[in-house]
């Protein structure tokens, strides 16, 4: 019996009841049972205990399922390990909810499902830093699956079982079941003092308020004594089906006489079964959740909670209860708590514009101007700007008009040295027109004679002085892209203002001036590019040539945006003309047969070039490959 106490929860619970009555009514005073060798379930003490533990960061708000739990399990927990604005959930195989199902939070307390009691746990909000909790004694009837909704970071659950490592062994036909039930013909047998006597209890329909008899019969006059219910105690609970307890008295079987209760079995003596009582539904409640937050973290805004009509069906032991959904009208619909509410966590932060309006950031024309603009709370002190509504920020730039700017022709010093040594030569300067110290317009913007850039100047005569004297740059050499610009040099040697032009040895002691230049008028954009011309493959008789050509944008980098129908011929044919021998005097043929000597490709030996040398040098010029001896061997030998 030892087993069957360690894991009841592998017992129906109907039997394990059944089992624990008989267990109380039929032990004989020494706590012996009759049947301690003819029990009809074996129970295996070992079992298996299985742990999980469900933990993430973040998920989507909404169900994650945990784990499944199989039929069979008991000694079952789920635990939430610390308090959170998540929720457990219960569905079955079949994905009916048993505990906060379809969006829908239940009240804790204790549900009837899967063939076992769930007991629904959720702490006080304030006080408590566990969390949710559900736990079961089992054995279940079906698998169980077991939810998390999600509304809060980092969530960890728990969750423990236990299976059986076997099932029970079915009794063997023929052996008395451990579990007798009560309606059924029961045979005990009991010793009398001499230890001869023995009694059959035979099956009889009960008294409602009798419980099985296991008489005492006094064996002269033949009188059955039992216990009859005669009262009970006071309900657990006005409504909903609570318990009460029964008491017992002993009587003569025949005449219903109250008789000492030692003429009755011992064993009853003391036990006061339970029995239900006020049975009738309670009054339907309204069943009020917990306010959700404010829709804003300052000022006014809203929160909103679950209103639920429910009623109690049934009060257990230990103050927990099961209670149903039901609709509206039981409970009154006008009578309904409000499921919204207005609220306000604290005052919003204000803007405060802190300085005035800066000088405009221009002396004319259009410019800029600023301030500073903060967000302070209630409490004056300065927050970021996020706490405060950015829809109603002032501004903090504005754009400011100090009107029309002057315009005037501003202008560099004069250059200090004269552009000639001698003579006359030039000075320089710059000129530019500006508005107010502040923009540089083109020149045509200033009003009035713009001032001369060039002035000239004398350096004194110029006595038998060699310079080099340059022309004007000629125009870029290509369109768009890299060119060459290119001007005249010449050596002057120059006599009171005479010029004449010498050779441009005299001038080889001077620096001279460059004469080509690079110069880049705009840039070409994508175009194609080519390579030199290879060697033509032949010197006569139409050969050909090669080059490459790509298509490279002004970067040098390869593209594909250039005009297909403009790409530039990557080969041509080259040296048409004929091949024309050259006639060497010396050079003839000494029989009229050489033909036969060069189809016989017999050139390849001197005697034969010697009397054909006309004939061998023209087929050497034309089809030198036939000129090898190993080719003549090929066609020796075919």
């Amino acid at each position: 019996m030892a087993g069957l106490w360690q894991q009841p929860c592998y017992l129906g619970q109907g039997r394990v009841l059944a089992l624990l009555h008989l267990i109380c009514l039929l032990s004989p005073a020494t706590g012996a049972l009759p049947w301690d060798n003819t029990v009809g379930l074996s129970p295996l003490e070992q079992f298996e205990v299985v742990k999980g533990n469900f933990s993430r960061t973040f998920l989507h708000v909404g169900y994650h399922k945990i784990a499944e739990i199989p039929a069979g399990a008991c000694n079952i927990s789920i635990q939430e390990t610390k308090k959170s604005q998540n929720y457990l959930a219960l569905l079955s195989r079949r994905g009916v909810s048993i505990i906060n199902g379809n969006w829908l939070i239940n009240r804790p307390g204790i549900y009837a499902a899967l063939g076992t009691h769930l007991t629904y746990r959720r702490p006080n909000e304030i006080r408590s830093r566990n969390g949710e909790s559900i736990t079961a004694p089992g054995p279940l009837t079906e698998d169980l699956h077991v939810y998390l909704i999600y509304q809060q970071p980092f969530p960890t659950v728990q969750y423990e079982y236990s299976m059986p490592l076997n099932r029970y062994l079915a009794p063997e036909p023929g052996t008395p079941s451990a579990v007798l039930p009560l309606a059924e013909t029961v045979d005990f047998s009991y010793p009398d003092d001499d230890g001869n006597t023995k009694l059959s209890i035979i099956k009889e329909a009960r008294h409602p308020n009798q419980v099985p008899s296991y008489p005492t019969v006094n064996s002269e006059s033949h009188v059955t004594y039992t216990w009859m219910k005669t009262g009970h105690t006071e309900c657990s609970t006005t409504c909903g089906t609570g318990k009460h307890q029964v008491v017992w008295e002993c009587v003569e079987k025949d005449s219903q006489t109250a008789v000492p209760a030692d003429f009755c079995h011992s064993a009853i003596e003391t036990t006061k079964w339970e029995e239900d009582c006020n049975i009738q539904p309670c009054p339907a409640y309204w069943d009020v959740g917990e306010w959700s937050e404010c829709s804003r973290r300052c000022g006014p805004g809203t929160q909103h909670r679950q209103v639920i009509c429910r009623q109690v069906t049934d009060v257990h032991a230990g103050g927990t209860e099961t209670s149903v959904t039901v609709t509206s009208e039981l409970c009154g619909s006008s009578d309904m708590p409000v499921t919204q509410s207005t609220c306000q966590l604290k005052i919003c932060s204000q803007w405060d514009i802190r300085s005035e309006w800066s000088p405009c950031s221009v002396p004319c024309g259009v410019g800029q101007r600023t301030r500073e603009v903060v967000c302070v709370s209630n409490q004056g002190d300065v927050d970021d700007d996020q706490e405060c509504n950015m829809n109603l920020k002032p501004d903090t730039i504005q754009n400011c008009d100090m009107g029309l700017c002057a315009r005037s022709w501003f202008t560099s010093i004069w250059s200090q040295r004269c552009s000639a040594e001698c003579g006359r030569g030039s000075r320089t300067r710059s000129v530019v027109c500006l508005m107010d110290h502040v923009t540089n317009l083109p020149l045509d913007s200033c009003e009035g004679e713009r001032p001369p850039e060039v002035t000239s100047c004398d350096s004194g005569p110029c006595q038998n002085r060699l310079e080099w004297y340059t022309g004007p740059w000629s125009q870029c050499s290509a369109e768009c892209g890299n060119g060459t610009q290119t001007r005249s040099v010449a050596c002057i040697f120059n006599s009171d203002g005479q010029m004449e032009v010498v050779d441009q040895l005299k001038c080889s002691s001077l620096s001279k001036p460059i004469t080509a230049q690079p110069c880049r008028l705009k840039p070409c954009g994508v175009q194609w590019y080519v390579t030199e011309w290879s060697a033509c493959s032949r010197t006569c008789n139409a050969g050909f040539r090669v080059r490459e050509v790509r298509c490279l944008a002004d970067n040098i980098v390869p593209s594909d945006r250039c005009d297909p129908s403009l790409i530039p011929e990557s080969r041509e044919e080259c040296n048409e003309q004929p091949c024309v021998a050259e006639i060497d005097p010396l050079c003839s043929d000494k029989y009229h047969n050489c033909m036969v000597v060069v189809q016989a490709r017999l050139c390849v030996y001197s005697y034969y070039r010697s009397v054909c040398c006309a004939s061998c040098s023209r087929a050497q010029e034309n089809t030198p490959q036939l000129f090898s001896k190993q080719s003549h061997t090929q066609v020796m030998l075919q």
